[in-house]
């Protein structure tokens, strides 16, 4: 009777030989058209496609504030978009709450904007990530003017002047970082001459 032959067991690869699939900006709205994300709050960072948490009404509340607010001080030239596509790099997508985007509605048709004059994340839940990770990724944009609407805290932040950080460090962020409280006002770089209270933009 001869030996059974022992089989070993496949190896399996090393960490280091595993890489993560990065999802490009463009798969990303192939996978939003093929309807993958139907009912969610999906975001791209970095590649890595994030899901937020269904919408409460305090946030819903802030949204609507925020835009409303904008509509009255940016016109002709301008447009307010409200939680949709800004495609910054070709792996980041962060959908944020609020994107002032210089040009009128017909000049965006057929694509996603890649920059924007004004942009604001409304911030319960997100306010680490939208004061962090979302923050370096407008900045690496060269969005000068982004600005974080924190509700609990009911302040706003306001970052401004993006520029790399020291060599070797491979980030960018905001030099200036200034946090407002409700009596306090505040003026878009892009419209200087218009003020907005920032309680009004609280719910």
């Amino acid at each position: 009777m001869s030996a059974a032959v022992l089989t070993p067991p496949p190896i399996a690869p090393s960490r280091s030989a595993v890489r993560a699939h990065r999802f490009t900006a463009s798969e990303f709205d192939q996978m939003g058209d093929m309807g993958w994300f139907e009912g969610r709050r999906p975001i791209l960072l970095d590649g890595e496609i994030l899901e937020q948490g269904p919408m409460n009404p305090l946030h819903a509340d802030g949204v609507t504030l925020v835009n409303e607010a904008l509509r009255a001080i940016f016109g002709t030239g301008f447009v307010v978009r409200p939680q949709l596509p800004l495609q910054v790099d070709a792996y980041n997508n962060p959908m944020p709450d609020c994107a002032v985007v210089a040009g009128s509605p017909r000049t965006l048709l057929g694509q996603h904007p890649t920059t924007a004059e004004l942009v604001i994340e409304v911030s319960d839940s997100t306010l680490a990530m939208d004061m962090t990770e979302k923050a370096e990724r407008y900045a690496t944009a060269r969005i000068a003017d982004y600005w974080v609407l924190d509700l609990a805290g009911r302040r706003l932040i306001v970052y401004r002047d993006p520029a790399p950080l020291p060599a070797g460090l491979g980030a960018t962020a905001y030099r200036s970082q200034q946090a407002l409280s409700p009596t306090d006002h505040v003026s878009p770089l892009a419209a200087p001459n218009s003020s907005i209270l920032v309680n009004d933009l609280l719910p």
